[in-house]
Parts: C-alpha cells; sequence; structure tokens
C-alpha cells in the first residue's frame, strides 16, 4: 500500500494529482482548506482508500497536531511507499514591495515556505530507517528564478523551497534508506491562482496584461494533465533527489 499526502488537493493541480492517483493500491491522505465531494465520490468508485483533513496550513503553529492526525491513518506495517506532495500555495499579496502589509507577507510565507518544511520535517523524520521508497515533491516555479516586479512574495518563497529542497537532499545523502526529494516546476496552469494574476490591476503587477494573453490565445495547461505528469513523475525512476525540474513540455 502506497500511502501519499498531498496538500492543496481540493481544485487545481492538487486536485489533479489525486485523481491520476486514484487506484486500489493508493491510500491517499488530503490536506486543504475544504473538501472535494465529486473527488471522494471518484475515489469510492476507483476503490482508492481516501481522507481529507479540512485544515488552514496558515496556522503553522498546529502543524504538529495535524500531523498526530495524519501519521494516524498510516499503517507503516502494510506501506510499501510514503510520498509527500508539498503543492498548496498562495500567489497574495501581488504588488510593489512598499505596497504590501505586513500580514500578508507573513501569511503568504507561512503557507508556502514554512508550512511545507515543516510538514517535510515531521515526514522525514516519520520515514527514517524503513526500507521502503519515500518521496518528497516540492511545487515551485519558474518565479523561483526570474524576478517579477509585483511578485517578491512568490518568487522569494518559491526560490526559498527549491533550496529547502536542496538542502533536505544533501542532509539525506549517505543515511540508510534516504527520503528522496525533489522540486518541480509545473508551469502555466489554469487555475484559481491564474484567475487572481488576471484581476490585479498593472500598477500592481506589470505583467498582468501578458497573463491575461496566456488565457485569452488558450496556453494554460489543464490542471488534470499536470497533475498526472506530476504522479507519474513520483514514482519514476526519473526521480532525482535533489532535482530542480520544469515539466511544462511533459504533457
Amino acid at each position: 500500500m502506497k500511502f501519499i499526502i498531498i496538500t492543496g488537493a481540493s481544485r487545481g493541480i492538487g486536485e489533479g494529482i489525486a485523481r491520476a492517483l486514484l487506484h486500489p493500491e493508493n491510500n491517499l491522505i488530503c490536506i486543504s482548506r475544504t473538501e472535494n465531494i465529486s473527488l471522494i465520490r471518484e475515489a469510492g468508485s476507483a476503490r482508492c482508500n481516501i481522507n481529507f483533513f479540512r485544515f488552514n496550513l496558515a496556522e503553522t503553529g498546529d502543524i504538529p497536531e495535524l500531523w498526530e492526525k495524519v501519521s494516524g491513518k498510516i499503517d507503516l506495517q502494510k506501506a510499501t511507499g510514503l510520498y509527500l506532495v508539498n503543492n498548496a500555495g498562495v500567489i497574495d499579496p501581488v504588488d510593489r514591495i512598499e505596497n504590501c502589509k505586513p500580514g500578508e507577507v507573513d501569511l503568504h510565507m507561512r503557507i508556502n515556505l514554512l508550512a511545507p518544511m515543516i510538514l517535510t520535517s515531521r515526514f522525514t523524520d516519520l520515514g527514517k530507517g524503513l526500507k521502503i521508497e519515500k518521496r518528497i515533491i516540492n511545487i515551485s516555479s519558474g518565479a523561483a528564478s526570474s524576478p517579477y516586479s509585483g511578485w517578491s512574495s512568490y518568487c522569494t518563497g518559491k526560490a526559498g523551497m527549491e533550496m529547502f529542497t536542496r538542502c533536505v537532499a544533501t542532509e539525506q545523502e549517505g543515511t540508510d534508506y534516504p527520503v528522496k526529494c525533489m522540486s518541480v516546476a509545473p508551469g502555466i496552469i489554469d487555475t484559481g491562482m491564474q484567475d487572481n494574476i488576471r484581476g490585479k490591476t498593472r500598477e500592481q503587477f506589470i505583467h498582468r496584461d501578458k497573463f491575461v494573453s496566456y488565457k485569452e490565445k488558450g496556453m494554460l495547461a489543464d490542471p488534470l494533465a499536470a497533475g498526472k505528469e506530476l504522479a507519474r513523475l513520483l514514482f519514476s525512476g526519473d526521480f532525482k533527489n535533489g532535482g530542480i525540474t520544469d515539466i511544462r513540455n511533459r504533457y
């Protein structure tokens, strides 16, 4: 039995990953602010066990308590693999840094960077010494290496995620039965985040018109297709510990 934890699984890329993993041999543990009822129904039809934990990852102080509940759903005696997909994220605040409120920046970093770090810490501890496959995918972005005016929080958080991935991979080198960790940029996906970006003013985000054009020209990728490729990579021989990759040309 493979146990797979997915954050932000109720919609967008997270939903796409979860749908691609609906299989009787998989046990999905989904963390998101809301449940996805249709996903739960499909899981039942596919005879795939699924659990939803409704949780706001901004509440980083409560993650240890959440983890106790999550880990309680993992039967280590039956586990043939443990997997974590740190997918949940936000784009706001989108604006020049002098216009961003301190609370907005703090909230962003807790969701996009601190929560994945804490979950990775607990996941790595849980899997320590277990002679099974253990993998983590951290969802990144091209913004991790390309600065955008108006995206200071988003670019910084994603850059931090990539460095964190590399650090964890380095720590695991030479350990018995290491956890493998990879950072993956899925491309420009047709999600609610894109709706948010298009709703900004040009003063807030000078690249707004380019992102409007992506939508108008049908250049945004299907989140279900992206999720399918991410699910494939999760189990693939292409999975490289400490790797930073972009999968936009694979689907």
